[in-house]
């Protein structure tokens, strides 16, 4: 290697280290990149000035955002959940199949809700009792789930339909009272509230914390630690149950390929809320920054006409971007 690709690796890494340091102190980056997409949001999509381009933006990203909550608290223990999209998906069919044959809603939503909340807490008891890993625990139960749901429906296809009011709660019209503010995002409001308090300043917090940070010295203070993991990818499977009850009253049907999107996205805005990999460093502010990071910039793209594959590619670059930036740091426990 020559005196110049030297000067130019030891320059670029003195840039990521900078970077670091900066995140490290707090969300400036996110803000900052929030603020950029934002003015390049209005300058260049017609029409998207005002309150009803952002009351839009708060919508989709509600449903992005409260499906990240989940994904944020199964990354601080260390893990990863690769099966939101598919009980998105599950807990999407069911709503729909159930309340078109006549179900109360409440017991639709406690079978959805109790049912995830299960499968999840499995999700947490094999990777952790086992030590499997993660990724293929989650994956296969996300195809469990979804095959389930799938089984009550005709091929899969689009099926269903939902309480009027469900569709007024999840739509970008909506009002809450006489407040021209839909339902979704006061929603989501209460839940970033919820889990900012509880990470934040609960006893349960401290002990996600410390499981990620060392999980072989949380257990010899006595935390825990399996019962953490079951209770973190249970909140992340009732999570993405959630998100599917909402866009089955933004759709109005239940649809096997709603989740989709959520694979990758609800990891990016984690990762680039600055939420890390490593585990024990974050907190749910970050990821709704993220969410939001991630909503403006599909929106600025779809503005543009550019096509999904476009959309991947470059959610895939900002993730390794961020990965440059927050992925180099070891461990906590590494570290002590």
């Amino acid at each position: 290697m020559n005196a110049t690709a030297m000067h130019k690796e030891h320059h670029l890494q003195n840039i990521l280290a900078s970077l670091r340091r900066l995140a490290a102190r707090g969300p400036f980056l996110q803000m900052a990149m929030l603020l950029a997409l934002y003015l390049l949001t209005i300058l260049t999509i017609n029409g998207f000035w005002g309150w009803p381009g952002i009351r839009s933006v708060l919508v989709l990203a509600s449903f992005l955002g409260i499906a990240a909550a989940g994904q944020t608290v199964v990354i601080l223990i260390g893990g990863i959940d690769l099966s939101v999209p598919s009980f998105i998906a599950a807990a999407n069919l069911v709503t729909a199949l159930l309340s078109g044959h006549g179900w109360s809603f409440g017991v639709v939503l406690m079978l959805v809700l109790g049912g995830a909340a299960v499968l999840g807490g499995l999700n947490g008891y094999l990777t952790h009792h086992f030590r499997a890993p993660a990724i293929i625990v989650t994956l296969g139960m996300g195809a469990l789930a979804q095959g389930v749901a799938l089984g009550f429906t005709k091929n899969g296809s689009p099926t269903g339909n939902v309480p009027r009011w469900l569709g007024t709660f999840s739509s970008p019209i909506g009002h809450v009272g006489t407040v021209a503010i839909p339902p979704v995002i006061v929603f989501w409001a209460v839940v970033a509230v919820i889990f900012g308090v509880v990470l934040a300043l609960t006893v349960t917090g401290r002990r996600i914390y410390a499981t990620g940070a060392n999980e072989r010295a949380a257990d010899l203070a006595l935390v825990r630690t399996e019962r953490i993991w079951i209770g973190s990818f249970a909140v992340s499977a009732v999570c993405s149950a959630i998100v599917g009850v909402l866009l089955t009253g933004f759709s109005g049907a239940g649809d096997p390929t709603v989740g989709d999107q959520y694979l990758f996205t609800s990891l990016a805005a984690v990762l680039v809320g600055g939420t890390s990999l490593a585990g024990a460093r974050g907190d749910y502010s970050r990821t709704l920054l993220g969410a939001l990071i991630i909503t403006l910039l599909n929106t600025l793209l779809i503005g543009h006409n550019y096509d999904f594959a476009t959309q991947e590619i470059v959610i895939g670059a900002v993730i390794f971007l961020v990965v440059g930036v927050y992925g180099r740091d070891r461990r906590l426990q590494d570290r002590i």
